[in-house]
Formats: structure tokens, sequence, C-alpha cells
């Protein structure tokens, strides 16, 4: 099939893509998702070069272990596409939205061979009406290194096998071989979508679909649980049978251009980790750059913060500036999280103590995700400090 002829970009929509990129506060958002998750030493370089050239210099990981390339203008937007197909990262435009698959960074190779079985499959018209956000996890084993990770349908390793298992359900259909684990995500692709968990505004997500009274089917409901799960990654060398190499981190999952540079040459192949880290599996010695986290221990890795105000419209505060005085102040058990606002991008999921924006002031959830009802509301920068720093 013949690439699509690249004019202009398509503006639509809240999540963004490489041929759909969100408009923001400080220009167009470019999403690159990268084949298998993984980039050859070269694209990193090359997509450091263009987020330097066309972009604010900065690349972002994301929770969905997606990179994104912030600041771009509309006239640098062409450029940056034609750079970014010069380097492979880019699929076809039809069927951007549905490689929306994450896999265990860290797993059994046999991964690999459920990710593109897979993403063929969710190539065909028939699951175009799946959402933008819906999305598929692909955690073989022998840990679950993703279970802190949403996903509507996820492949995971099971005693003696993998299940496939839906959103929301403590327990899955259990599958003897990777080939019939496909088989029944796919399935239960096609039961999300027939049996009304697309709602009219093209929205809708798995766990929500079964809340509202959805039941699925026996054959796909299943009985298994899946593996233990491990404890998420940190920075540094990673621990474990299968994975050898390290990760490296950077405030608040913003990697510069010099940066990812300094990781290219690192040598070897370099995985996009949902955990807003990058993964080098075979051995490399991790560079000492300023701009690269490799201690656990640094402050910064226990505090979340999205872009926040101006860079994101959706947000009426700052965010990363009030992260980075409260980071020495959170104790090394805990995660905070400065959201935004109530969607919650960088950290969709609970941390201990969440500040959420609103109006120009916060609202605090403990031990909650930001969409929560919050403890308090109506913070000042001036109460916050007072409530959490000495």
């Amino acid at each position: 099939m013949s690439a699509p002829e690249i004019k202009g970009p398509e503006i639509k929509g809240w999540c963004p893509g490489a041929f759909r990129p969100m408009m923001s506060g400080d220009g167009l958002v470019v999403r690159v998702r990268p084949p298998m998750g993984e980039l050859r030493a070269e694209q990193a370089a090359g997509l450091a070069d263009l987020a330097a050239r066309h972009g604010s210099g900065v690349i972002e990981a994301t929770a969905r272990a997606n990179l994104q390339i912030r600041g771009v203008s509309e006239q640098s937007y062409p450029a940056l596409m034609q750079g970014l197909r010069g380097l492979d990262l880019l699929g076809e435009a039809d069927s951007e939205s549905r490689r929306n698959v994450i896999l265990d960074p860290f797993g059994a190779p046999h991964r690999l061979r459920l990710a593109k079985a897979l993403m063929q499959c969710l190539a065909q018209p028939e699951f175009a009406p799946l959402p933008g956000k819906f999305g598929f996890v692909i955690d073989p084993g022998p840990s679950r290194r993703l279970a802190g990770i949403s996903g509507d349908i996820r492949i995971e390793g099971a005693q003696d096998g993998l299940l496939v298992r839906a959103d929301g359900q403590a327990t899955g259909r259990f599958c003897p071989a990777p080939k019939t684990a496909v088989t029944i995500a796919l399935r239960l692709a096609r039961w999300f979508i027939e049996s009304g968990g697309v709602g009219a505004d093209g929205r809708g997500r798995m766990a929500v679909h079964l809340d509202r009274g959805a039941r699925l089917p026996d054959d796909l409901a299943g009985t298994t649980a899946p593996l233990p799960a491990a404890p998420d990654p940190q920075p540094g060398p990673q621990p474990g049978p299968l994975a050898t190499g390290a990760c490296a981190a950077a405030a608040f999952g913003q990697f510069t251009a010099a940066a990812l540079h300094a990781l290219a040459q690192a040598g070897g192949p370099i995985r996009v980790t949902p955990y807003r880290m990058f993964y080098l599996p075979q051995g490399a010695v991790l560079p000492a750059h300023p701009d690269l986290i490799l201690d656990p221990a640094d402050p910064l890795r226990r505090v979340q913060a999205c872009t926040g105000a101006p860079g994101c419209p959706q947000s009426s505060v700052e965010t990363r500036a009030l992260a980075r005085r409260l980071a020495p102040n959170v104790p090394q058990d805990q995660c905070w999280h400065i959201s935004g606002c109530a969607k919650g991008c960088a950290w969709p999921r609970a941390a201990d103590r969440t500040l959420v924006g609103r109006d120009g002031a916060f609202d605090l959830v403990n031990q909650g995700p930001p969409w929560d009802d919050p403890l308090r509301r109506g913070l000042s920068l001036a109460d916050i400090d007072a409530q959490f720093r000495p």
C-alpha cells in the first residue's frame, strides 16, 4: 500500500497521534508509536534530531509506552512527518489508533510474535470502531511486569500457558498456546464492539462497559488467575532471568534530545516502557548524563507531573515547578502526583497523594487517582507549601 500524502495536520479528537496530532498550548503534540515498542540506535538518534529541529527539543515518554514530540508548528509538521517516515516510525494512517498495544519490554521473546499477530489482525476494517484509547496489554511472564498498566484486553502469563483477561475481571480465559491467545483476544474485541461497548461519541472502555451491566460470554470469561505481579521497575540494572539490561529515566518522562542521543550511543536497541523510562536490554552501560535519572532513590522519581499550564489548555495550573519543590519531601516509599486536570494523563492510576488542578487552585485526593472525590478543595500554592513542606 502506498503511503498517504502528508499535507497538514488533522487536528481533532483528544488522543494525539502522528497522523492526527493534537493542538496544545505550546503547539502540536505528535505521538509516535515505535514498532514493537523498540527503537534502533539510529532511530533514537534521528528522533532526537527531529525533536530539536521541529519541536521543543524534548521527547516525552508516556504512560502508554508511546513517545511525544511537543511544540511542533503547523508549518514544520509536514517536514517532521517526512522525517519520521524516513526513520520507519510511521505505520498506516487508517490503522494508527489501533496499534495501541503495550508489550512487556522485559519479557520473553514470544511477546513479539503475540504483538505482531495481534496488530496485523487489528489493522482489518472490522476493528475500526474500537475507540482510540482502547488498548491491549501483552504481559506473558514469567511474572507480570505490567500489572499496574491500564489495558482493556490483557494477554498475561498463567500457570502452564497464557490467559486472556478483560479489564475489570479478576480471572480470564486460559490459552495453552500464543496463537489461541491472539484468537481469544480478537474475539473479545469483537464482542466489545457488537455488545455496545462503543458509545455514540466513539468512546468506550472495557471496565466501564462491564460495570454498566454487560456480561461476558462464558467462553470468553474464564476462571484462570494470572501470575503474581512483579514490583514496578526502577532506573538502573533490572533484576530477573529475562531482564539483563538497565533502565534510564528522566524528570517527568521528558528526555532531552541530548539525553536520547547519549542513550543511542550506548549501542543496541532501546525499548520504550509504560513507566516513562527507556530500557536498554543488552547489557549496555548507561551513560552518565545530567538529564538522565539512573538512581532509583532520586527524589524526582517519587513525584509524577503532567505538562500543566500553559502547555496544556486543559490545565489551569502549573504542575512541574510545584512537583520539583515537593519532590524532596515525598517519603521514599510513596508516590505523589501533580495533575493539571482530572484526566490524569501522566499517571492514570492511584497515588499516595494527588493534587488536581481546578480553576487555578488544587484539590487533594488521598490514596486515589485524579478523578476520585477529593478530600480537600481549592488549595492555593501557599496552602500546599504550608501543609507539605517543612
